[in-house]
């Protein structure tokens, strides 16, 4: 069969198939069956060689969101400034619109201690190196007047990925902007002065999405 002589084209395709379910119908509404009729030529053994559930199906799909994005092409862009590439992941992210809609769809599983647990260890120990990566960058250049520290990589991308995220912590329009220009000002403050116009515009674009 396929998936014995080209694994990863069998998962991608399950990925692929699972993100548009859940974004058509929502996580709690698709089951793997659906997933699995969606395909075509696979069994639900199939799937389940590949991933032991539906929580584990909806980890990877977010994984390789985050991994697509073009985190590494930024971080190695020696035209720009460290702030001017903390600035672009930012907006990045903002503008991605099929990580809006599966925030809208699957906030339950966004509670989830085991899925939020993989997802804090990836802000940790890949995020936040490549943030600190760039904000030592904008030390160095003077772009950004501050300490380029673990911790403040750390926090950055926690308060950014998890206190901001509107699947964890239920808010409404008003109470997610207001924690946004909080979050503004505490890293202007730190002397991280990144959430500019531009960055302002892609959240205001951001927030349309989610509390559509």
């Amino acid at each position: 069969m396929a998936r014995n002589k080209h694994p990863e084209v069998t998962v991608n395709r399950i990925l692929d198939t699972a993100l548009k379910l859940f974004l058509k119908k929502g996580y709690e509404e698709t089951t793997i069956q659906d997933i699995v009729d969606h395909l075509g030529d696979l069994s639900k053994g199939a799937i389940y060689h590949h991933f032991r559930s539906k929580e584990e199906i909806i980890s990877a799909v977010t994984n390789r969101m985050v991994q697509q994005q073009p985190l590494n092409q930024i971080t190695e862009d020696h035209s720009l400034t460290g702030l001017q590439k903390l600035k672009k992941v930012f907006v990045v992210s903002l503008s991605n619109s099929e990580q809006r809609q599966l925030y809208r769809s699957a906030s339950a599983v966004m509670k989830n201690p085991k899925f939020l647990s993989e997802q804090l260890n990836e802000y940790i120990t890949v995020q936040a190196p490549q943030l600190q990566k760039m904000i030592r960058e904008g030390v160095e250049d003077g772009s950004i007047a501050s300490n380029p520290s673990k911790e403040l990589s750390e926090v950055v991308i926690l308060l950014f990925n998890v206190w901001l995220n509107p699947g964890l912590f239920a808010a409404d329009k008003e109470q997610f902007t207001n924690k946004f220009f909080f979050l503004k000002r505490l890293l202007d403050h730190l002397g991280v002065p990144v959430i500019d116009q531009e960055i302002s515009d892609a959240f205001k674009d951001f927030c349309d999405g989610v509390f559509a």
